[in-house]
């Protein structure tokens, strides 16, 4: 794996057997993404998750779908949380926490995001069923657990209630998009780690 940072920024590639990913973003951005994974539904989901975390975010992906989109969609995830540690940095002076919930028409999803360094995903996401034009819907859990493992961080997505599935994922990733920009935000307040233990 190949990587480079700047201040809050980092580009990250990760090539396999099965996949080849390339990655970069910018925390501080103004919501420009360049999407291209090969797989339409993520590209429309990773689009609207720069576009509402004002994450200036470009995502190359190709992998072995003629087999499954499993490897895709995981090793996408593994990239973009490798990306976020390094843009992050030593994380001084960052909010760290952050929470959203986002309606979209039925809909209603709340995610909270702990900066903590600690890996841990709940996700209470439930789908009247899982596919869109042969997409499985199901992936985004394995995207995330992947995102919040290389990530180091605790993320929590519960959506409270629903009935289009396209909806319900679409209102994940906006709520994602929100409290991550919010965690990963500068408090000027704060000059040092947000953690009584001096480390995060």
């Amino acid at each position: 794996m190949n990587i480079s940072k700047d201040s809050r920024w980092a580009a990250v590639e990760r090539a396999t057997s099965e996949t080849s990913i390339r990655v970069e973003w910018r925390l501080d951005g103004t919501g420009g993404g360049q999407i291209q994974t090969t797989l339409p539904f993520v590209d429309h989901m990773l689009t609207l998750f720069a576009k509402h975390g004002l994450f200036d975010l470009t995502v190359e992906a190709k992998g072995d779908t003629e087999i499954d989109d499993h490897h895709t969609v995981e090793d996408i995830g593994i990239v973009l949380g490798v990306a976020l540690k390094e843009a992050l940095g030593g994380k001084e002076g960052i909010t760290r926490f952050g929470w959203a919930t986002v309606p979209l028409d039925e809909t209603l999803v709340q995610v909270v995001v702990d900066l903590s360094g600690r890996p841990f995903l709940v996700y209470n996401v439930e789908l009247p069923h899982r596919q869109i034009k042969g997409f499985d819907l199901g992936l985004f859990e394995d995207f995330f657990q992947a995102f919040v493992y290389q990530g180091a961080l605790n993320l929590h997505v519960n959506v409270h209630y629903g009935r289009n599935p396209h909806h319900i994922m679409e209102a994940v990733f906006k709520a994602w998009a929100k409290a991550l920009d919010q965690a990963t935000g500068k408090d000027d307040r704060r000059s040092g780690i947000p953690s009584t233990k001096g480390s995060l």
